[in-house]
């Protein structure tokens, strides 16, 4: 078999007798800690033409490199009916998959995020993998006429954890402190306890490992090793100084001052003759988030953050703010592994604007990527960052829709940006994103998924922590106003729902699909037994 060529495209090219259009979609960025081998997010876009109102087909056409595809067309407000389908051809083995459904239910935010001129509509996204070339149909269904006007395929190749490390015009942080974890998830010191700290519930900078964690010397948790990928962005904060420095005469000088510069790898070879700077490497973790082991302060000074999203922080402090001094309460449970947006290798230039933030969250709604569950965790980090361009690129928002991820190896993921201990609006819910967090599974949980032990326990301490930090009890209910009309509520309408509930209580669609939902009893169980929630006093 022919070796193919994979074309890797920066600014824009049109392949001849295609019609795709390749967009480079990160902004680059000197100083980021991109090498020459690392590989820029880029999204590809194919427009579907045709004489029949009611059908689209593409015939096998080759592509550029995409791992994640779906469909879009021009008027966001458009909910398609129809069946949309795919299949591709894997880059490295060359054949072709069978014919894939993409699922609808996305609907833009019901805020000026939502209303803006670049939103379209689109399906979810599908995981495919590397592959180069594809083949799809488009059939308009139900009281559809018609195919939506400018429709088009957009497929994303989400590039390398290097290759996305640029400050967003928006101020997305990369988490600048918002994550609680190197590239392996770990609740060492870090933004976990300055999340816990700001938080209502009281929760202890502790900085206990009393979550899973999969730090690179601890084989304790093997669900957690898919995030080995976000781990290679370690180097990016000093990849230089790492070793070279290590045997020179100023580890003892340079320790001390600063512990930050991913001096972790390089402290466990050098302590042997340097006892006095022993305690470095336990504090190397906390440097990489940018949280100073004085976790008060992170939460109590937004301004000085480096970029604009912690400046709109100020909006969160009066439900959070006023707590750190008086967040030492001994009951207070830490923050559960998160790996942050600069972990998992978040491209900031792509984020439009600044975070919003809530007054409180009132709820959790859980959700399912859709697509595939036929992925390793190892490409987890990839299959977010392919969302995030997705969700940018293609849907036009200003940042990737959910707060949180979740893969089936229990390994959760800093969405949205702004903070993990902040009430930051997402778009994940219509009619309910101004009360609520949204967290998603990795996968399909309609079509034969199952939902592993490792996921829902994952989703139950991630649920337990965040509703905690509010004083919510997540095997309570609550009642809130529908901000839209949902399918299932209208406008205005009281709903009564679960403070864990699933993106289908609040809105018509299947997600989180039918074996999650049906897991959802026992997640609010085991969030309301979970160390890291803080029920209020009854």
């Amino acid at each position: 078999m022919p070796k193919r060529t994979i074309w890797l495209a920066a600014g824009v090219v049109v392949l001849a007798g295609t019609g795709v259009t390749a967009v480079s979609v990160t902004g680059g960025s000197g100083g980021s800690g991109a090498d020459e081998a690392s590989r820029p997010a880029q999204a590809h876009t194919l427009s579907l033409d045709g004489k029949d109102p009611k059908k689209r087909e593409l015939p096998r056409t080759d592509t550029q490199l995409f791992s994640l595809v779906g469909v879009s067309w021009e008027d966001g407000a458009d909910d398609f009916e129809g069946t949309a389908q795919i299949r591709t051809r894997g880059a490295e083995s060359g054949t072709w998959t069978d014919w894939r459904d993409l699922d609808f239910g996305i609907r833009a935010p019901e805020t000026e995020e939502g209303d803006a001129s670049r939103v379209r509509g689109a399906s979810e996204p599908l995981w495919v993998g590397p592959s180069d070339a594809v083949e799809a149909r488009v059939v308009a269904g139900g009281k559809e006429t018609a195919v939506p006007d400018a429709l088009r395929l957009d497929m994303i190749d989400p590039g390398d954890e290097k290759g996305g490390k640029g400050q967003g015009k928006g101020g997305g942080n990369g988490g600048n402190g918002k994550g609680n974890g190197k590239g392996k998830p770990s609740t060492e010191p870090g933004t976990g306890e300055s999340a816990t700290a700001t938080a209502t519930a009281g929760a202890t900078p502790s900085g206990e490992d009393t979550a899973p964690t999969t730090a690179p010397e601890e084989p304790a948790e093997p669900p957690q090793e898919p995030t080995e990928a976000p781990a290679t962005e370690q180097p990016a904060p000093s990849d230089a100084p790492a070793t070279s420095e290590e045997p020179a005469q100023e580890p003892t000088a340079t320790e001390p001052d600063a512990p930050a510069p991913s001096e972790e790898p390089t402290t466990e070879p050098a302590l042997p003759g340097e006892e006095p700077t022993a305690p470095a490497p336990s504090d190397a973790p906390t440097q990489e988030p940018t949280e100073d082991p004085a976790t008060p302060a992170p939460s109590e000074e937004p301004a000085t953050e480096p970029t604009p999203a912690p400046t709109a922080e100020p909006t969160t402090e009066p439900s959070t703010g006023p707590d750190p001094s008086g967040s030492t309460s001994p009951a207070a449970p830490a923050a559960p592994a998160i790996v942050s947006r600069a972990d998992w290798g978040a491209d900031e230039s792509l984020v439009v604007d600044p975070p919003s933030y809530l007054d409180t969250v009132d709820a959790v709604f859980v959700h399912h990527t859709a697509g595939t569950n036929d992925y390793d965790c190892a490409d987890s980090a990839a299959i977010v960052r392919g969302i995030l361009t997705y969700h940018v690129e293609t849907n036009g928002w200003s940042d990737i829709g959910y707060n949180f991820f979740v893969d089936k190896c229990g390994t959760v993921f800093e969405g949205r940006a702004g903070g993990v201990d902040k009430p930051v609006r997402g778009a994940h819910t219509y009619g309910f994103n101004g009360y609520s967090a949204g967290v998603s599974l990795l996968g399909d949980y309609e079509n034969g998924g199952t939902p592993t032990a490792a996921a829902k326990k994952a989703i139950a301490d991630l649920s337990a922590w965040k509703l905690g930090l509010h004083g919510v009890d997540p095997e309570a209910q609550v009642t809130l106003t529908a901000a839209g009309d949902t399918g299932v509520y209208d406008t205005g309408e009281q709903a009564t729902l679960n403070t864990i509930s699933g993106h289908r209580d609040g809105y018509a669609t299947l997600c989180p699909g039918a074996a999650l939902y049906s897991a959802l009893p026992e997640i609010r169980g085991a969030a309301g037994a979970s160390v890291y929630g803080s029920r209020p006093e009854k």
